[in-house]
């Protein structure tokens, strides 16, 4: 008796909803090939589209030959057949697959052949696209193998909690420092342009001006902990050509900042500059590089919007 399955009939019995506390490891397709050859086409192509090899083997009664995937699936069905070929390979770049397989086989097949072996991608009724090879040995059926991808561009990603980018209803703060006004300035009306592109009103929407970055964290722990607005925007700039302490300020603003966000579970984001020159940081304020305000107002948005969904969540269990 095989150890699983001396396994399963010591346990008590399975209900539907039992589970077992083991891990599946992986599981093996093992279909039969017409000849030798076919074999040896079918794993020349697998290994040309990116299949590692596996470990064989070979006896007196045949052999056979592995080809590993980072996934698999087993469908089982009753009723009707689906129009599918036996084996269907999922890819990413179904084009580009084609053209491989279509070079592949102008390699292996005659010319006049491979139009009936090879069929071009073709929408199907589960919003994917598929095309069909056969590998025919002969006066055998061959062996057909199914390329396809989905259309639907969410397939396979996992399932995620993300933030979405409308501003409507939500309240924001921005804090913005004084010194270097050329470029503080500059961050500001990014912010600014970010939130009302995104919906928010301009009654919901806060500024408050302190004299350095150094004042940041303190005016941020105010506004964060009235508990009226749902994110806090910070914005600065320090150069490090300018200030001889660069350093020390920066660690303390960065660190007072997130102690900030971590205390009062009030979303804070950061925009404010780390630049070497003045040139830097107004490529970095709308120049050439972006503008980090209208960047920092859109990660506030996103995260606002991310605990609000979390807390629904938790709200409805």
């Amino acid at each position: 008796m095989h150890a699983s399955t001396r396994l399963l009939r010591s346990a008590a019995p399975l209900n539907d909803n039992d589970t077992i506390d083991l891990m599946i490891k992986g599981m093996t397709l093992v279909r039969e090939v017409a000849s030798a050859d076919a074999l040896d086409k079918f794993g020349r192509l697998m290994l040309a589209l990116g299949f590692e090899q596996g470990k064989g083997w070979q006896d007196d009664t045949g052999r056979g030959t592995a080809l590993l995937a980072p996934m698999g699936n087993l469908e089982l069905i009753t009723g009707r057949t689906p129009a599918v070929p036996p084996i269907l390979i999922e890819v990413a770049g179904l084009d580009a697959i084609h053209a491989a397989v279509e070079k592949w086989m102008l390699a292996n097949y005659r010319t006049e052949e491979i139009s009936t072996l090879l069929t071009s991608p073709e929408l199907t009724h589960w919003n994917s696209r598929l095309f069909t090879v056969k590998l025919q040995d002969g006066a055998s059926e061959g062996l057909v193998l199914g390329f396809w991808q989905s259309e639907n561009p969410l397939h396979g990603k996992p399932a995620a909690i993300e933030g979405d980018l409308s501003a409507q209803g939500m309240r924001f703060a921005i804090v913005t420092a004084r010194w270097n006004a050329v470029i503080t300035d500059r961050l500001l009306q990014g912010s600014l342009d970010g939130l009302y592109r995104s919906g928010a009103a301009k009654a919901d929407v806060e500024i408050v001006r302190v004299p350095g970055a150094w004042e940041i964290p303190s005016a941020a722990r105010t506004l964060a902990e009235s508990k009226r607005f749902d994110a806090v925007i910070t914005l600065g700039c320090l150069l490090r050509g300018e200030t001889a302490h660069y350093e020390a300020i920066y660690n303390e603003v960065a660190r007072g900042i997130g102690q900030s966000q971590q205390e009062t579970g009030v979303p804070h984001a950061f925009g404010v500059l780390t630049c070497e020159t003045l040139e830097q940081a107004l490529d970095r304020a709308g120049v050439k590089a972006g503008n980090k305000g209208f960047e920092a107002a859109i990660a506030a948005i996103e995260m606002v919007s991310i605990q609000r969904k979390i807390r629904a969540e938790e709200d409805g269990k």
